[in-house]
């Protein structure tokens, strides 16, 4: 049985390894670019966008950090692992684009403000812009793929991040085209655009680890399909107080389980321990506690007379 719930986790820690260190690369040599050329192009949008690179190789390190503490196994004072490491690097992910996205739109205003300090961009910004935005828009599409692959909302979390920088980009490129054609101002409005892009996220990432930092119960459609299983178990009568809270990408399951009354303890114990089973095969379910509570039929859930 332990060996089924290892396979899992151990192949979303390879998949996070691996297309962390992707992304890693990958951002590495963007960031480089896009400050640089932003820097002798003229273009605060590039600049912008390069500081949004910044903040995804930031977040890969936060990322490869958790899946490593998150690995650990259950200690003395922490009985269920160490599986909320995730939420808090989805946390830190939500906090370091809404700091990034702020900092955009206090430059981009800035520069609006003043409109004589907005420089003719070179044409070698939008060549960059384009190569962070096919790099970006494919480094989205093979990380959510992995992400979606292993079933990890912290790496889903880093794929949309990704996603992010190519919508970025986007509008980086629009505005470099616009400044190129004589309209200055479009250049600190893209990267205005762009914090507002940042800060969004960032508010979306910080919304959901909070709540899941708050034992959010897990997606109603899961709830259902656990209760299914449960109550397809042999011997199992009826299902009642449900619980569901998220513990990373884990699940930890409290539930009633009805069970005739007239068995004996041992009995009942095997069914319990059979229907628990059934949900650990089919579901990333850390625990399930279960409470057996005899069932006499057309009196649920009453003793009998002494």
């Amino acid at each position: 049985m332990v060996e089924e719930k290892d396979d899992p986790s151990n192949e979303r820690y390879q998949a996070a390894q691996k297309s962390s260190w992707v992304s890693v690369v990958i951002n590495c040599f963007l960031t480089v670019c896009q400050v640089i050329t932003g820097i002798f192009s003229g273009s605060q949008a590039l600049i912008a966008d390069g500081i949004h690179s910044l903040s995804d190789l930031l977040s890969d390190f936060v990322v490869l950090i958790a899946n490593t503490k998150s690995k650990k196994a259950p200690d003395e004072d922490h009985h269920y692992g160490h599986h909320r490491y995730e939420n808090g690097a989805s946390l830190i992910l939500g906090t370091i684009l809404l700091l990034v996205g702020v900092g955009m739109l206090w430059a981009a205003i800035g520069k609006i403000h003043r409109p004589e300090s907005i420089a003719q961009v070179h044409v070698s910004a939008l060549f960059v812009a384009v190569l962070t935005l096919i790099s970006k828009e494919l480094l989205f599409r093979y990380m959510l793929a992995v992400a979606n692959r292993v079933k990890s909302g912290m790496l889903v979390a880093n794929a949309w991040h990704a996603r992010s920088d190519a919508a970025s980009s986007l509008v980086v490129a629009l505005g470099i085209i616009g400044n190129l054609l004589g309209f200055k101002f479009l250049d600190p409005v893209a990267a205005l655009i762009v914090g507002l892009i940042v800060i969004k996220m960032g508010y979306h990432f910080t919304y959901n680890a909070l709540h899941d930092l708050m034992d959010r119960s897990v997606d109603s459609d899961i709830e259902q399909q656990i209760r299914t299983t449960l109550l397809s178990s042999e011997g199992v009568r009826g299902v009642h107080d449900m619980k569901t809270r998220k513990m990373g990408d884990a699940i930890i399951v409290d539930v009633h389980l009805d069970i005739d009354g007239h068995l004996s303890v041992q009995q009942g114990h095997d069914i319990a321990l059979a229907a628990r089973n059934n949900v650990l095969k089919k579901f990333n379910v850390l625990n399930v506690m279960t409470h057996v509570d005899p069932y006499y039929q057309g009196e649920q859930n009453q003793t009998p007379p002494v």
